[in-house]
């Protein structure tokens, strides 16, 4: 394998926030840390040599097209939209399991949010503590590999921004002021405490998360504030979900605690 430290390093002199990898999984906590120096990264990769390289999607978004054989195609669907000129001259990078992800621009007058499934195998990765793996990093003997003619990213079309918002999903924002008295101490205690012990045994990880996300958006916690706590807690945990699995969960418990809340105002009497 080859040594990607002047790459890393390349990146970080960009401007860009390197987050060293194992695959795609980080080899050291990044969630809202500085970005890595150069001379960071230098130290770090002397004793890490064959990390790959992902850059947190701070200042970017991305629109992440996978192509699975036993799933929906999200080349087929960018397709359907009838608009391939809003990918055009932009930063683009074909993965290593034969995806496409598209670079774009944070606009300062739009607010791009993460959306998993923004179409069928087509996610939006934009939360500031969210990355993606970047050429010419390798995963299972697969590299990344950057397919653009241009090594900037644009500022993404207006079409397509009012595609993304109106595809947004909905994020729950408290409009009642919920009393946090529960009968006992135990509930909210575990919350805390599983921020540092994890989600526990792997047959149960998935479970142990959307309740511990539950627990968190009925105390109203924002979600934004939740989902970072659950990647705290699934990072603690000793055989971690996916990044992605995460994300997926958090959105559902959130979708789920917003209807059940409309519900209960539906339901109202008063």
């Amino acid at each position: 394998m080859k040594n990607l430290v002047n790459y890393a390093v390349s990146y970080a002199e960009r401007g860009f926030s390197v987050i060293p990898t194992i695959a795609k999984k980080p080899l050291k906590k990044f969630a809202g840390l500085p970005a890595m120096t150069p001379d960071e990264i230098r130290n770090f990769w002397k004793s890490h040599p064959y990390a790959n390289i992902a850059l947190k999607t701070d200042k970017f978004f991305v629109i992440d097209i996978d192509r699975h054989k036993d799933g929906a195609d999200g080349v087929a669907e960018i397709k359907k939209l009838g608009h391939t000129d809003w990918f055009h001259d932009t930063l683009a990078q074909r993965t290593a399991h034969n995806g496409f992800q598209y670079f774009f621009q944070k606009p300062a007058d739009v607010k791009i949010q993460q959306n998993i499934a923004f179409l069928p195998g087509v996610d939006i990765k934009a939360h500031v503590n969210n990355y993606v793996v970047v050429a010419p990093s390798v995963v299972d003997d697969k590299p990344y590999q950057w397919i653009s003619r241009t090594g900037t990213m644009k500022r993404p079309d207006d079409g397509l921004l009012k595609l993304i918002q109106e595809k947004s999903k909905p994020v729950y924002q408290p409009h009642h002021s919920y009393s946090t008295s529960f009968t006992g101490k135990t509930q909210t205690t575990e919350l805390f405490e599983q921020i540092i012990t994890g989600l526990g045994e792997t047959g149960g990880r998935n479970n142990a998360l959307a309740v511990f996300v539950g627990g968190l958006l009925r105390r109203n916690v924002d979600p934004e504030i939740a989902y970072n706590l659950a990647l705290i807690a699934n990072k603690n945990t000793e055989k971690s979900l996916s990044t992605k699995e995460v994300e997926r969960t958090v959105q559902s418990i959130v979708t789920a605690e917003l209807r059940r809340r409309e519900g209960n105002d539906g339901n109202s009497t008063q």
